[in-house]
C-alpha cells in the first residue's frame, strides 16, 4: 500500500465524504427503525479528519469504556471500519432487542455481545453500501470482529492495522432521535490511498 496523508483532502473532498456519511446516516436509521421497531431520525453527520489521539478524545478519551466492532473491507476498495458503540447506545439496543433494562460492559453475555455485533455489522453495512451507491464501486466485508475495552486499546488495533498507510482516520459521528431518546454513533474509516483515489474518481473529483 502507499502512504496515506488524508491532509491532503481539501473541502471537495471533505463534502464528497460526508454526502457518503449522509446516505450511510439515512441508510442506518431505517435499518435501526425496522429493527427497533420504532421511527429513528437523524441529524446532519460531522465528518472530519482526525489523528488516532483525537479521535480518542471524541469518543470520551482513552479510559472510556466502549464497544468496538472492526470489519476489514475489500474490492474496488480495501480498507478498514470500526464502529464505536457506547453504553447509552447499547442500552437503548439492547432494551429493545432483549429487554434489557441495564447495561454493563463489564458483564454482558454471548447473547448480548451477539446482538450489539449484529447492530455494528448492519450500520457499517449501511455507510459501506453508501458507497457503492454512489460510486457504483464493489465492496465486499468480513466478518466483524467485537471487543468490549477502553477506547484506548480499541484504537490501538485500527493504528497497528494501517500503521504503514495512515495515522489518521475518517471519523464519522452522527446522532439518532427517537421518540424519546438521543443516541449518538462513531464510525471511523481507514481506506489505502489507492482506494480513496479510485472512489473520488469515480465520482469525477481528482485526489
Amino acid at each position: 500500500m502507499s502512504t496515506l496523508d488524508l491532509d491532503q483532502l481539501n473541502d471537495m473532498h471533505l463534502d464528497v465524504l460526508k454526502e457518503i456519511g449522509n446516505i450511510g446516516a439515512g441508510n442506518a436509521a431505517t435499518s435501526l427503525s425496522k429493527m427497533l421497531d420504532t421511527t429513528i431520525n437523524m441529524s446532519v453527520p460531522r465528518v472530519r479528519i482526525l489523528d488516532i489521539s483525537d479521535a480518542a478524545t471524541a469518543l470520551g478519551g482513552p479510559e472510556n469504556p466502549v464497544v468496538g466492532i472492526l470489519t476489514k473491507f475489500r474490492g474496488d476498495i480495501d480498507g478498514i471500519m470500526m464502529f464505536i458503540i457506547g453504553q447509552t447506545f447499547a442500552g437503548a439496543v439492547l432494551k429493545s432487542l432483549l429487554g434489557v433494562q441495564q447495561v454493563s460492559y463489564h458483564s454482558l453475555s454471548e447473547l448480548e455481545l451477539s446482538a450489539i455485533s449484529e447492530i455494528g455489522n448492519i450500520m457499517i453495512a449501511a455507510y459501506l453500501g453508501s458507497i457503492s451507491t454512489l460510486s457504483q464501486m464493489k465492496v465486499k466485508t468480513s466478518v466483524p470482529a467485537v471487543a468490549v475495552d477502553m477506547v484506548g486499546a480499541l484504537l490501538s488495533v485500527p493504528a497497528i492495522e494501517m500503521s504503514s498507510v495512515s495515522d489518521k482516520v475518517i471519523f464519522i459521528e452522527d446522532d439518532f432521535l427517537g421518540s424519546d431518546s438521543q443516541i449518538t454513533s462513531n464510525m471511523m474509516m481507514v481506506p489505502d490511498m489507492e482506494s480513496l483515489g479510485r472512489l473520488m474518481q469515480k465520482l469525477g473529483i481528482q485526489l
